[in-house]
């Protein structure tokens, strides 16, 4: 058997084309990599539940994604080569899950997506609503980053060809329940603050003013959107704006 001959064999071509594949996958995969992290992506990420837990197995989000992209030029490298090799009896078989791969890969890379988007909303939400002392607004960012992983699973789902309508019919009827329920739910938070913003526009006290609110009293240290902030001696009251509207208030002038 000349050289000729050997080249033309399938099993040689699909040696080669695997070998290839190997290669090619190995370099993309460390090219992403540099490239994500010269993008700031591992700052971004950084604090993160998924980051993280991946941080907890040994690696870290930019490594998973890198290799991701690494593993879906490997699996088209296989399946080109099996193709090649004559291993599979249809061709429709094979156009099937070729096909398959780069929408399995975006699913993936969506699914990682939205549980970062996730995470980060919910950190972003927690910060700002840190100084509200509302304890309603502690289930706020859960919600927001449940929703988002809600939203990144249907994207998904529907990507590797899944039949999602109803998944949208019940997103559509998720989203209707949180603005009744929240609404509901809310109401006091809502209330505080219209207040607030009453309260901001008008300035009926201002920092410095000793006020009295109901039978707490003090002297005004804060005023925002949700709450004023009263200081008497070594004790802060925090008090929901709401009450201002609800409660006598004395201006107490020394």
């Amino acid at each position: 058997m000349d050289w000729q001959t050997l080249i033309d064999e399938p099993a040689v071509i699909a040696a080669a084309v695997l070998a290839l594949g190997l290669v090619v996958g190995y370099l993309v995969g460390r090219l992403n990599k540099e490239l994500l992290t010269a993008s700031g992506v591992p700052e971004a990420v950084e604090g993160t539940p998924f980051e993280r837990t991946a941080q907890s197995i040994g690696t870290s989000t930019v490594e998973i994604v890198a290799r991701l992209s690494s593993w879906f030029i490997y699996g088209i490298a296989v399946l080109t080569a099996i193709y090649i090799a004559q291993l599979l009896d249809t061709d429709m078989f094979a156009f099937r899950v070729v096909e398959f791969i780069p929408q399995a890969f975006i699913a993936v890379l969506v699914l990682i997506l939205g549980f970062i988007v996730a995470d980060k909303s919910e950190l972003m939400v927690s910060e700002y609503l840190r100084g509200v002392k509302l304890p309603e607004v502690a289930v706020i960012p859960r919600l927001v980053k449940y929703s988002v992983l809600f939203v990144a699973f249907v994207i998904a789902l529907g990507q590797i060809g899944v039949y999602v309508l109803p998944l949208l019919i019940l997103l559509a009827v998720y989203a209707a329940g949180i603005v009744v329920v929240g609404a509901l739910t809310f109401r006091d938070f809502l209330v505080s603050s219209a207040a607030g913003i009453y309260l901001l526009l008008n300035q009926p006290y201002g920092i410095g003013d000793r006020i009295r609110i109901g039978d707490q009293s003090g002297i005004v240290q804060e005023v925002d959107l949700f709450v004023t902030k009263v200081e008497n001696d070594s004790e802060e009251y925090i008090i929901p704006n709401r009450r201002v509207f609800e409660d006598d208030i004395v201006r107490v002038r020394d």
